[in-house]
């Protein structure tokens, strides 16, 4: 089991709590979210739970497909990630349902973009960590490496299944998930890069030697 200094804890914290704020802010805009969101909203409203409880629920699941793929044993320590981000969600779904509630459109895709660019950061930021990814990046890492393509590439394959999934059960699909589609990748491209600039830590670069084609 990797081990995690106080330091790398904190990043790690840090990057699930803003990758939730950020998600958290897509939801509300009600503009659509990112595929993946959409789908948790949609089993949360049509089946029941919270979509923080669905977080872990699908992430167990990847777990086993990312075990398949990598013909390794399943990464549970991905469920701990999971867990975090999934309280995370619904915390700040809980502090900010009644607190942030843009009405017009401008005040929307505000809220929209804030939230896209957070989910970027937050993902940079404790997957720079190189500990216990959520599955369904790490699932994106896989792909990534199996096609020798980009980053890019293997997050728009991952977002349109779960496009597909969450338009089944009737999740928040709109223009913010279009966007998403197209510049989800980007953001986590350009904050992965923008980190490694920033640290320049050989110990804390571990995810993006594996990716140098995040582009």
């Amino acid at each position: 089991m990797k081990k995690l200094g106080l330091t790398k804890f904190t990043f790690y914290v840090l990057g699930i709590l803003i990758l939730a704020f950020g998600i958290t802010l897509t939801i509300q805009s009600k503009l659509g979210t990112s595929p993946f969101d959409a789908l948790l909203v949609g089993l949360s409203e049509t089946v029941g739970l919270t979509v923080g409880s669905w977080e872990v629920i699908i992430a167990f699941i990847l777990i086993f497909c990312n075990s398949f793929l990598k013909k390794q044993k399943p990464e549970f320590l991905g469920l701990l990630t999971s867990f975090i981000t999934g309280i995370s969600i619904d915390m700040w779904l809980f502090l900010l349902h009644n607190l942030i509630t843009p009405e017009t459109w401008f005040s929307k895709l505000i809220c929209f973009g804030i939230g896209i660019i957070l989910i970027g950061l937050g993902t940079a930021i404790y997957l720079y960590t190189n500990f216990a990814p959520i599955p369904v990046d790490h699932l994106t890492l896989i792909i990534q490496e199996l096609t020798k393509i980009s980053i890019l590439f293997s997050r728009t394959v991952i977002y349109l299944f779960f496009l597909l999934s969450a338009i089944i059960f009737n999740g928040p699909i709109g223009i913010g998930t279009v966007i998403t589609l197209c510049l989800g990748g980007v953001s986590l491209n350009y904050f992965m890069k923008m980190i490694e600039r920033l640290t320049n830590n050989p110990n804390l670069s571990g995810i993006c030697t594996q990716s140098k084609n995040w582009e």
